[in-house]
């Protein structure tokens, strides 16, 4: 076929020209992992036969090279695929074939899996994955397995046999459903030899591979298999009414779309708390048409009890996902809430009579019980997991498996894997081990904080220092522009995550910018909204955004600068500290607020009357912030001494004014940073450590305050002035 109309074409011959042969399977992955029609992130994986040369013999060899354990096809590097001799992993059918004559089935392959290490070529450390077999025993030297949702929808079709011969003829085989491993490694290469004609296999329930002697069209043919799937459902689709009949018909409507944000803003906390009691969950929301249309199906109830299919699926959405019949047209926000708190009780309840009724002697402990996958009909999806690229991920697994029930529905009729099935590849002693092998998470992983002033100096450096330690950060400023540059600082340092960033599921990865104006009651509240619609919560405030506003040599302020002073300074904290208290008492999470003093709120400094007083109702504003919002919410401060560097309180004018004002020798013309060195060692001079004070400096005390390494502290103030004996407590 010439032009596709369901997948892309990207190959080049110019491009792979270039390349070595394992280069050239990389290409041929990430072209295949660039298409999310082809396949789901991290999902399926790819291979090439290729001769090297031995470094112990010198002779050459024919060596496996195939897409190891984890990562993903798009972005996979050489780094990513394991090595091994072909001719051991042959030999392994032996060795296998002998265990399971002695023993069960499921153990001996389970064994097998430590076998792979001695068939590794040139001591490759990457881990081998569980289809190494399907990719050795196969006959062509070029091999693709993939997750397309067309041809899984195949797959997880009642008569996916029938339907599998009637799309591909004679070019496809069917194996019903086996777990992966050396059993259907085995089955497939039967398969083959006893079918020469024979160029795939569709494999119920999971997914299909193809095999080619030429890569290029191993790639075509991968290509041109989705294709006539994905055009054979699109056509059963149409002819049974489209998008006007799917899933049985439209049973109700969605929300408007103000109305939809306004309750997931204020569902999303409360169901954060709901599911992270014993580990807390970042959240994505999906709210497009293809999702909205499954969720207000009549048959969307039914498909959802169902399940999803494929493995891949699954592991990320759990056996099933929650979904709760609520109407959006008669019934209110607090009945939504009633049903989904009864909603959990009842899946909670039913996943561990799933774990009770299939685990087997030596099967791992049951793992959370919380759904991972919430579907409400007017409102859309919300995913959850450890962090935001895995919400994302699940939430663009479940798109998957909707599509896959859309297709399945229009062709046949949509099937699951059996439950026990299902938890043998969930509970797989395997995965577990896999999980195991997962280095711990960071101390502030799983956990989203919001920092306030973050479009420059101390907030700026606080955003950065935080996210080091795994946390989600919301930069926050009254100009959007600036909390947008670091958000995107943090974002171009760490990516965006893994996940599709389109197609209705949340695009945001650690970090986001946002506006907000402090002082406005009504802003700050659309602030923490659009931060519950980002991440379903958040867990704690760092406000770092200050003003100073100096007297006039005559030692007056206007009445409107000291307004503006203290309505920045302190009743703007207040307003962060009061709207957040509502979330976090709705979330039922405890949280952390920690506010920005000064050393001048008990250092009186001539000139500065409004910022200094304004400071020292800072600092009791911790103390009653302390008592108000305990035992929920620990309230801690951090003062700071004047910190020049990095600070946007600190214009090249008013550095020159300081410097003339202590009488330190300068130029006018000096550069701006050596007028800023200048200040800043003067104030240090005054300190006991006689160290400038800078921004990073005081990230460091947010940091220990949003932590849990002063976990028993609140109600203190924290002061980083360098030693400024005047600011000791008195």
């Amino acid at each position: 076929m010439s032009s596709y109309k369901y997948v892309s074409h990207l190959w080049s011959d110019a491009e792979v020209a270039k390349l070595d042969p394992v280069a050239r399977l990389i290409y041929r992955s990430n072209k295949l992992g660039a298409d999310q029609r082809i396949t789901n992130t991290g999902g399926g994986n790819t291979s090439s036969k290729i001769q090297e040369v031995d470094p112990l013999t010198g002779k050459s060899v024919e060596v496996l090279w195939v897409k190891g354990s984890g990562g993903d096809l798009r972005t996979s590097t050489r780094e990513n695929f394991s090595s091994l001799y072909q001719e051991k992993l042959i030999g392994l059918q032996a060795t296998y074939l002998a265990r399971k004559d002695n023993g069960l089935k499921s153990r001996a392959e389970d064994d097998m899996i430590g076998m792979y290490s001695h068939a590794t070529f040139n001591l490759n450390p990457r881990a081998t994955s569980i289809d190494t077999p399907l990719h050795s025993y196969l006959p062509g030297k070029h091999v693709d397995h993939m997750h397309p949702n067309s041809i899984i929808a195949i797959a997880a079709s009642k008569n996916c046999q029938h339907i599998t011969k009637e799309i591909f003829g004679d070019r496809m085989a069917y194996v019903p459903w086996m777990r992966p491993g050396l059993e259907l490694g085995l089955a497939m290469q039967q398969i083959a030899k006893e079918n020469p004609k024979v160029k795939a296999v569709m494999m119920g329930q999971h997914g299909f591979i193809g095999w080619h002697d030429d890569e290029k069209v191993c790639y075509e043919q991968t290509l041109q298999f989705i294709e006539e799937a994905a055009a054979y459902i699109e056509s059963k689709y149409e002819a049974k009414g489209g998008h006007a009949k799917a899933f049985g018909g439209q049973k109700y409507q969605s929300l408007e779309v103000s109305r939809r944000h306004a309750v997931l803003a204020s569902i999303l906390p409360w169901l954060r708390g709901q599911i992270s009691k014993e580990r807390r969950f970042i959240g994505t929301v999906q709210e497009d048409e293809a999702i909205l249309r499954f969720v207000n199906s009549k048959d969307a109830a039914r498909l959802a009890a169902l399940g999803t299919s494929c493995p891949d699926h699954f592991l990320r959405t759990k056996i099933q996902p929650l979904y709760v019949d609520w109407n959006p047209q008669s019934e209110d926000e607090p009945t939504l809430r009633k049903k989904l708190a009864e909603a959990l009780d009842r899946y909670r309840a039913n996943y561990k009579a799933y774990y009770d009724s299939c685990k087997r002697p030596d099967s791992p402990a049951m793992r959370d019980p919380n759904p991972t996958v919430m579907l409400i009909p007017g409102i859309g999806m919300i995913a959850w997991g450890k962090d935001k690229s895995e919400s994302r991920v699940t939430a663009e697994f479940y798109n998957c498996a909707v599509e896959v029930m859309r297709g399945a529905e229009a062709i046949d009729s949509y099937i699951a894997l059996p439950l026990q099935e299902a938890f043998d590849i969930e509970y797989w002693a395997l995965e577990e081990a896999k999980l195991r092998r997962m280095p711990p998470e960071k101390e502030l992983a799983r956990q989203v904080l919001v920092v306030i002033g973050a479009g420059s100096g101390i907030g700026k450096e606080t955003a950065h220092r935080l996210v080091k330690d795994g946390a989600h950060i919301v930069c926050v400023d009254l100009n959007a522009a600036a909390a947008e540059a670091t958000a995107k600082e943090i974002t171009d340092k760490l990516g965006q995550g893994i996940g599709v960033a389109g197609s209705g599921i949340s695009g945001c990865g650690p970090a986001i910018g946002l506006a907000a104006n402090i002082t406005d009651r009504t802003s700050v509240r659309a602030m923490l909204d659009q931060v519950a619609l980002a991440y379903g919560g958040f867990d704690s405030i760092c406000v770092t955004a200050g003003v100073i506003v100096s007297s006039d040599n005559t030692g007056h302020i206007p009445d409107e600068k000291w307004d503006m002073t203290f309505a920045i300074n302190v009743k703007g904290s207040y307003i962060v500290g009061d709207e957040a208290f509502k979330t976090w008492r709705d979330q039922g999470l405890r949280g952390n607020l920690v506010l920005t003093t000064s050393a001048n709120a008990v250092v009186p400094k001539k000139g500065s009357v409004a910022y200094d007083t304004s400071k020292a109702a800072a600092n009791h504003l911790v103390r009653e912030l302390a008592m108000e919002l305990s035992p929920l919410v620990r309230v801690n401060g951090v003062a700071p001494a004047t910190v020049v560097q990095g600070s946007a309180m600190f214009p090249r004018d008013r550095v020159l004014s300081s410097l003339l004002k202590y009488n330190v020798a300068h130029t006018p013309d000096e550069p701006t940073e050596s007028l800023v060195s200048k200040l800043a060692q003067f104030y240090a001079d005054r300190t006991l450590t006689k160290s400038p004070i800078t921004p990073a400096d005081q990230a460091e005390a947010y940091f220990l305050l949003v932590s849990g390494r002063l976990s028993k502290t609140t109600g203190q103030v924290i002061t980083v002035d360098g030693g400024l004996h005047e600011a000791f407590l008195r």
